[in-house]
């Protein structure tokens, strides 16, 4: 049993050594942000400069860039039915160069809609751009919102007529506006094994909670790659 565990170290460690453009991507990650007409300016600020933060914070960069497998990253904002507009196109983030290019990308985008709250077209549009990264290992799709529904095609109707995979959907959901929108997404929104939930009182907040959900979304690719057979 020894030499067998010794062997799988030695694999292990061939793996970590291994330059990062020879392996799979181990994670395709899609965020998906608000902009409907009840995110002011001011709470747009707030998204945005969250998103800068968490790219420069370092325990986000020690997630992305120490393991020899890449994370891939595409970021857009929707609003009504036909309203996402793609902020960063899907991006490997191989080293910090990376990194700092998709933080350039968003400080320097210029929002688009300001309409309804159409979360299932947002679902939609999410899960075909995860479709364009099949190589990746994990497919994940997270949804920051503050409101329920109120246009386009209901989320449960969209998961009934839609093959979302094994695409996993996490929220950020912002409880500013409406008192039970953090039940609504849990029961509506979230999909697939591990789903989950971050929650912010108000948009003044979403730094913490948006640097929350994506140590947790990094870290789980990591956590199921490290799992070793049982031992008998």
């Amino acid at each position: 049993m020894f030499a067998h565990f010794s062997l799988m170290v030695g694999m292990i460690a061939g793996l970590v050594l291994m330059p990062a453009s020879a392996l799979a991507c181990r994670l395709a990650l899609a965020m998906g942000f608000d902009v409907s007409r009840s995110v002011d300016a001011v709470d747009y600020r707030f998204q945005n400069d969250a998103i800068v933060a968490a790219l420069f914070d370092h325990e986000v960069r020690a997630l992305i860039l120490n393991s020899p497998e890449p994370v891939a990253i595409s970021l857009f904002e929707w609003a009504g039915q036909h309203q996402q507009t793609l902020i960063v196109g899907w991006t490997i983030l191989d080293s910090a160069a990376a990194i700092d290019r998709v933080a350039q990308q968003v400080l320097t985008h210029q929002r688009q809609h300001s309409g309804l709250t159409a979360v299932g077209s947002a679902l939609l549009y999410g899960r075909n751009l995860l479709a364009d990264m099949p190589d990746c290992d994990w497919h994940t799709l997270d949804m920051a919102g503050d409101g329920q529904v109120n246009d386009g095609p209901e989320p449960r109707r969209v998961y009934d007529t839609t093959d979302f995979g094994d695409v996993v959907v996490n929220a950020l959901v912002i409880g500013e506006h409406e008192s039970q929108v953090l039940h609504w997404f849990e029961e509506n929104v979230l999909h697939g094994f591990g789903a989950f939930a971050e929650f912010t009182p108000t948009h003044d907040r979403f730094a913490e909670a948006f640097r929350r959900k994506l140590i947790r979304e990094l870290a789980q690719p990591l956590l199921g790659a490290l799992s070793l057979p049982d031992a008998g």
